[in-house]
């Protein structure tokens, strides 16, 4: 059995769905969580009826900005939940441990586009745990016999993305506030950029590392460039709506520049289907 861990949240409700012989684990209930439990609480228990032969650790602290406003709460999660679930799958015998990193770890790039070898210097409190988190299980790896993969996805999108939040992701907020009527508030000047991959294919890329039980570090992501400019463009465009775009301070911890080099992900069979526009018309605004 593989236990998806975050499975009420964006990347984990998909694995959930498309990954058989699959179980969600989320400390919040929803229709594709089995177990309820916070990953930091007592895994003995909750999975004793299970035999669990996969990991897939998808459950995290997501935000940058409620990093930056609370770090310790950012480790607690990020840190310490990952520590406690490698120690579940060391003692347990857990074959594969599949660790859904973070681009965030990478920092300000040195140079595009970036690949596993780039520096790790990140520039939040998230960036940094996940980092840790990677690094934690990377050495469980080598240390305990455990094959450990750790994904690095970029921008992730799809249309389970929560707008309600305050820490959700740029599209998502970008598509509500289109759809109200409202000014698109962009961070700094626009042109910033991002590789946002669609969910399909970060799902993708882990069901292939499953499946071939790799072990390494891969980037997820489609090794394209947009800015956060032509993205509230697009997103008006496909709105219909004409609303504005208003700047406003950037935000602490953000980078400028980022995107994917995706060699080796391509080399053990990932081939990326994300097309921005076509993806945005077909999560939010096909209805």
């Amino acid at each position: 059995m593989i236990l998806i861990t975050g499975s009420s949240g964006q990347v984990g409700s998909y694995l959930v769905e498309r990954i058989d012989g699959s179980i969600g684990l989320d400390k919040k209930p929803s229709k594709y969580t089995k177990i309820v439990q916070d990953i930091r609480g007592n895994l003995e228990d909750a999975l004793r009826n299970y035999e669990i032969d996969a990991i897939v650790h998808a459950a995290a602290q997501v935000s940058v900005v409620k990093s930056v406003e609370d770090p310790k709460f950012d480790a607690e999660n990020n840190v310490i939940g990952t520590l406690n679930l490698l120690e579940y799958a060391r003692k347990h015998d857990v074959e594969n441990f599949i660790y859904i990193s973070s681009a965030a770890v990478y920092g300000e790039p040195k140079y595009l586009p970036i690949d596993e070898k780039h520096p790790t210097e990140p520039k939040s409190p998230y960036g940094l745990s996940k980092l840790v988190g990677e690094k934690y299980a990377l050495l469980y790896g080598e240390l305990y016999g455990l094959k450990v993969a750790s994904i690095r996805p970029f921008n992730i999108f799809s249309d389970r993305q929560d707008p309600s939040s305050p820490y959700t992701g740029v599209i998502s907020i970008f598509v509500q506030n289109a759809l109200r009527g409202k000014p698109l508030i962009i961070h700094g000047d626009g042109k910033q950029t991002r590789d946002f991959v669609n969910v399909d294919d970060v799902v993708s890329l882990i069901k292939i590392v499953l499946e071939k039980s790799a072990t390494g570090i891969y980037n997820c992501g489609t090794g394209i460039e947009v800015s956060i400019l032509e993205l509230a463009r697009t997103v008006i465009e496909l709105s219909g709506r004409e609303v504005d775009i208003k700047y406003d301070a950037p935000r602490p911890g953000d980078i400028k520049h980022s995107r994917a080099d995706i060699s080796s992900a391509i080399s053990i069979g990932f081939v990326p289907s994300t097309d921005l526009r076509r993806d945005l018309k077909r999560f939010f605004f096909s209805g």
